[in-house]
């Protein structure tokens, strides 16, 4: 009993002494479409999910929450940005003795954009786009009917144009109920790896990061290294303390809130406050995010559908980003379908 407490606390602690490290930087970390979260449920609640994830939106928010639903799930999840960007999430999951296993793929895609150069003003009459991708391969498991603990493996690939850059990062998770109105605990440390550069060969000799100075000409056209050196760039990893719990809760309705501490790697830190008002099968959602540049208002809701075949979850939230945003209308508006049998 002994070793399994020493477990526990280690684990619970291991994700504060990483991100002691943490300090903020601002514009220092690359492919920000990691920061972006997926399941309406979760953005209708003010992003303070943490300690609430209990399903197989979990995946992105606190991987430990994947374990405490014994169901085989599916999560599709779209999101209309701003500037006509877009985003899509889906995971699939499965539950075993040994835990559960959880595949995920995010992405983000825009339309095309027109090329510009120095020495032309305005634009060529080419075109470019650009993408972002992430895949991700998660294990959760629970310990004990008050403690669970998952990780996420993921692979990153981000492209501009022509230009790839590519990296690895792992998510770690914790949760612990007390007990207690179903009060519980949650850590997540998200995002966690090594830089990332951009592979450019301009001068298509196979070669990257040449050495301007070395005076080679290395693919033989008579030009001195004409691909210098990229710089690396960080990705955002993330810190979260969050702490959840029913503040009301009869047969048919419960009040569920939450509250949340995000610290990432290239901002201040932000303060996340929501809650979920559920009668029936009708759920009613409200949340704030503080700190952040455009205004924090997130609402949204749902329904679940029970079915011969399987429970489907839908729902929908709305973000106001003020004046990020063109309208009042034109901001994010997200679309997620659940699927748990």
């Amino acid at each position: 009993m002994k070793k399994t407490n020493l477990i526990i606390i280690l684990i619970l602690v291991l994700p504060l002494l990483v991100s002691a490290a943490i300090f903020p930087k601002v514009g220092t970390a690359g492919v920000q479409f990691l920061k972006l979260g997926v399941d309406a449920r979760a953005i209708g609640m003010g992003e303070a999910y943490t300690a609430v994830s209990d399903d197989i939106s979990s995946v992105f928010w606190n991987p430990a929450g994947l374990s405490l639903n014994p169901q085989s799930q599916i999560l599709l999840s779209h999101t209309e940005y701003v500037a006509d960007i877009r985003h899509e999430f889906m995971a699939v999951s499965r539950f075993y003795d040994f835990g559960a296993l959880a595949f995920s793929v995010s992405f983000l895609h825009m339309g095309e954009m027109d090329v510009t150069t120095e020495e032309q003003f305005g634009p060529t009459g080419e075109k470019f786009t650009c993408y972002d991708m992430s895949l991700g391969l998660t294990y959760s498991y629970r310990f004990t009917d008050k403690f669970s603990f998952g990780f996420t493996g993921k692979y990153i690939r981000e492209e501009l144009d022509v230009y790839p850059a590519n990296g690895l990062s792992i998510d770690l998770g914790s949760l612990y109920n007390t007990g207690y109105k179903n009060v519980t605990i949650g850590m997540a440390m998200r995002n966690f790896g090594p830089d990332m550069e951009f592979n450019i060969d301009e001068d298509d000799d196979g070669l990257y990061d040449e050495d301007p100075f070395d005076l080679l000409d290395n693919d033989g056209d008579g030009l001195i290294d004409e691909d210098r050196e990229e710089m690396p760039f960080k990705i955002p990893m993330n810190f979260s303390l969050g702490i959840s719990g029913e503040l009301y809760k009869d047969d048919s309705s419960c009040l569920l809130a939450a509250f949340q501490l995000d610290s990432y790697v290239d901002r201040e830190e932000t303060y996340n406050l929501g809650a979920e008002y559920s009668i029936n099968t009708l759920r009613l959602r409200s949340g704030y995010q503080f700190g952040y540049d455009a205004a924090g208002f997130n609402a949204g809701f749902g329904f679940l559908v029970p079915t011969s075949y399987a429970v489907f979850a839908i729902d929908y939230s709305y973000s106001y980003f003020g004046d990020l945003a063109e309208t009042a209308i034109k901001t994010p508006h997200r679309l997620s379908i659940k699927l748990l049998y």
